[in-house]
C-alpha cells in the first residue's frame, strides 16, 4: 500500500486513493478521488493546499442536514470556485433528536452483541438499500468532477468508506486492495474519534464509546463487496440497476483510471 496520506492541520483522516492497482495491470490515477473526515476545521493554509496544490474542484458531503446545521459552513463552502454536492446517506426521520441522528451517522452499536464486523457490514449495506439515490449521485459527482473530488462524512471511514469502495470496485481495483484502503483508517482511529468527539453534532453520543468499537475491520468491508458481487455482479451492476448506462459507468471508471 503506497503512502497516500494527506496531512493537513484541520483534519486527521484524508488520503488520495490514487496509485491502487487494477485487475487489468493498471492503477488508479492520483488527484482524482480523495477521501476524508469532516472539512470543518481547515486552516487557510489547508484550503490553499487543497485547491491550489491538489487541484480540488468538487466536494461531496455525505453528512445529514442535521449535521450540517449543527456544524455550520466550513471554509470550503465559502469558495465559489468549488462545486459542492450534498448527498446524505441516511434517510430523514421525523421527529428525531440531534443525538439520534448522530448515533445513526456514526453507526453506534446499540448493544454489546452488536459490536461485530457483521453489524458494520449490515449498516453499510443499509446505505445502498435505503439511500441508493445518494450513493449513485455521489459517484456521479466523482465521475463529472473537473479536478480532484473530495468525498467526506464526519469520520471519513463508514459512509465515505462505502462510497469509495463502490468507486474503486467500478475502477477494477481488486477486493483485497479495497479492503486494505478501508482498514487504513484504523491507523489513525484514536485521532479520528478524538476529533469527532469534539464536535457539536457527534460529540455528545461518542464520548462514552470504546475506540475499539469504531475501528474498521477487514471483514466488514469484505462482506459489503461480497454482497454487491453476489447480488449485482459488482458495483457496476448495482449502478446499472439504479439506472446508469454503460457509458455512465465507463465515465466513472475512466475518471479514476485514465491519466
Amino acid at each position: 500500500m503506497p503512502d497516500r496520506w494527506i496531512d493537513l492541520d484541520g483534519l486527521v483522516n484524508m488520503r488520495d486513493v490514487g496509485g491502487l492497482p487494477t485487475r487489468d495491470g493498471g492503477a488508479t490515477v492520483p488527484g482524482r478521488l480523495i477521501r476524508s473526515d469532516n472539512l470543518q476545521d481547515l486552516t487557510e493554509a489547508d484550503v490553499t493546499r487543497l485547491v491550489e496544490d491538489l487541484g480540488v474542484t468538487d466536494v461531496v458531503d455525505l453528512r445529514t442536514e442535521t449535521e450540517l446545521h449543527l456544524e455550520g459552513d466550513g471554509p470550503l463552502r465559502r469558495l465559489e470556485s468549488l462545486t459542492h454536492h450534498h448527498h446524505s446517506l441516511l434517510p430523514a426521520r421525523a421527529p428525531e433528536s440531534a443525538d439520534e441522528v448522530a448515533a445513526r451517522a456514526l453507526a453506534l452499536p446499540r448493544r454489546e452483541r452488536d459490536r461485530s464486523p457483521a453489524f458494520w457490514s449490515e449498516h453499510y449495506l443499509g446505505y445502498l438499500a435505503k439511500r441508493p439515490d445518494s450513493v449513485a449521485a455521489a459517484l456521479a459527482a466523482v465521475a463529472r468532477a473537473r479536478g480532484a473530488a473530495v468525498v467526506h462524512c464526519a469520520a471519513g471511514k463508514d459512509r465515505t468508506g462505502t462510497v469509495v469502495a463502490m468507486a474503486l470496485d467500478v475502477a477494477g481495483v481488486p477486493h483485497e486492495e479495497i479492503v486494505a484502503d478501508y482498514v487504513l483508517s484504523g491507523e489513525r482511529i484514536e485521532a479520528i474519534i478524538a476529533r469527532v468527539a469534539g464536535t457539536d453534532s457527534q460529540g455528545p453520543v461518542l464520548r462514552d464509546q470504546d475506540v475499539a468499537d469504531q475501528t474498521p475491520r477487514a471483514e466488514s468491508m469484505q462482506a459489503i463487496l461480497d454482497a454487491v458481487e453476489d447480488g449485482w455482479g459488482g458495483a457496476e451492476g448495482w449502478l446499472r440497476a439504479q439506472g446508469w448506462s454503460a457509458d455512465d459507468v465507463g465515465a466513472l471508471r475512466d475518471r479514476l483510471t485514465r491519466a
